[in-house]
């Protein structure tokens, strides 16, 4: 119990930490939104206009991406706290509230010279804005150049005039269009504020089954230990002993930790409403650091006969070694990326094809206009999103069980003796 809950909260810690400079992968979506605001093309003279056209893609990939606040629906949201720091103007710590939520996320108010736009706070880039409370009047964007690329850099209007916006700080080399921006988020996100709620609720359910198995010697069990021990034992027999075998105990609790906290993630992520729809392990933070987990479990355990068959193989002539070792070294980060991207990929396809399904509703109905072809789609979306909602759920189990088995895998490729 207790090496599983330290698992638990060494899991959410880094994955905090990841996701506090993480650029959101996410926002690769504005570019599909950029229909609905101005092109602005300077400091001055900027105006906004936003066209109504219902943009299905955009819709999807703003309903998945994390945000600082939980959208129930309409401008109806529920505030997180925002923990924001920047060198220059120090810590700002204020719920998100106080940007007054508008339509889609975005604030009517920018506070401390932070603004939230689509749900996610971005900082105003120039020193001469209002550092107080100030009304503003919408979102805009505009093409630049950044080390010979085009990227979109996105902006507030306050008072006729368009001032930048910077993203938070991204560790990600640039792939995803960040770098270090002039200011750090360590907010309490949708993502956060489910991993701690998926926290809480595991050590409610485990440490009510432990009670259990005390007070209970010799029973059959009943209650949530019923549903427990089947599942408990089943990681165990058909993961743990058969990839593992007599070593299975010293690992059991890191499969257990990860098994459960995955798959505790996801069903929360099934549920279409707050405290639910925390899209978590969709977010290449938080499995990133999953993976990497398995990575340091698995080379920090891995023996003289594992590391031999990795960097220099026995048996195997030199002027071979010289190809297959770059290869061999290459795998052992090719592994924990694949984890990483298996687990993301599969839980945001399948959150992006159930709102693409719901979108069919506001598609054939002309975005509210026409009744009878809201109707239609209505007709054709409820069945497709109940059977992808079913689907979902099995994925829920199976991404924690192929989390957990491959981890067991490769966790008894550095574990195992030599055969002479």
């Amino acid at each position: 119990m207790r090496s599983f809950l330290l698992s638990i909260f060494a899991f959410i810690g880094l994955s905090f930490t990841l996701a506090a400079q993480e650029h959101h992968s996410e926002e690769g979506h504005h570019e599909e939104m950029q229909a609905s605001h101005h092109e602005s093309e300077g400091h001055d003279g900027c105006s906004c206009h936003h066209e109504e056209e219902y943009n299905p893609s955009g819709v999807a990939f703003h309903h998945i991406a994390d945000a600082n606040a939980f959208h129930i629906f309409g401008d109806l949201y529920i505030p997180l706290p925002c923990i924001l720091y920047a060198p220059e103007e120090g810590l700002s710590v204020f719920m998100s509230s106080a940007f007054e939520f508008g339509h889609h996320g975005d604030g009517k108010k920018a506070v401390d010279g932070y603004v939230l736009h689509e749900g996610v706070v971005m900082r105003v880039a120039d020193s001469s804005f209002p550092k107080e409370a100030v009304a503003i009047e919408c979102f805009t964007s505009r093409e630049a150049e950044k080390d010979g690329k085009a990227v979109e850099i996105y902006q507030v209007v306050y008072e006729g005039q368009c001032y930048d916006l910077d993203k938070k700080s991204s560790f990600d080399g640039g792939i995803l269009g960040g770098g270090i921006s002039s200011y750090y988020d360590f907010s309490v996100t949708k993502n956060v504020f489910t991993m701690l709620l998926t926290v809480i609720l595991l050590f409610f359910v485990f440490t009510g089954v432990a009670k259990a198995y005390r007070t209970r010697a010799g029973q059959a069990p009943k209650g949530m230990q019923s549903v427990m021990e089947p599942v408990f034992l089943f990681i165990r027999d058909e993961v743990a002993i058969p990839f593992l075998g007599h070593k299975y105990e010293r690992y059991l609790p890191f499969l257990m930790s990860v098994f459960f906290f995955i798959l505790g993630l996801n069903l929360i992520g099934q549920i279409p409403f707050f405290p639910g729809s925390g899209n978590v392990t969709g977010n290449l933070a938080v499995t990133s650091v999953l993976a990497i987990f398995t990575f340091l479990v698995t080379n920090l355990s891995g023996n003289k006969h594992y590391w031999e068959h990795t960097l220099w193989m026995p048996g195997v002539p030199a002027w071979i070694k010289i190809i297959l070792t770059p290869v061999e070294i290459m795998g052992l980060f090719i592994k924990p990326i694949t984890l990483m991207l298996r687990l993301f990929a599969n839980i945001t396809a399948g959150h992006i094809v159930i709102i693409i399904f719901v979108s069919l509703i506001f598609i054939f109905g002309d975005a509210g206009e026409s009744v009878p072809g809201s109707v239609a789609g209505g007709v054709i979306a409820v069945p497709l999103t109940m059977f992808m909602m079913a689907i979902e759920l099995l994925v829920a189990f199976i991404q924690a069980f192929v989390f957990c088995i491959l981890s067991a895998s490769y966790i008894s490729a550095a574990i195992e003796d030599a055969h002479h």
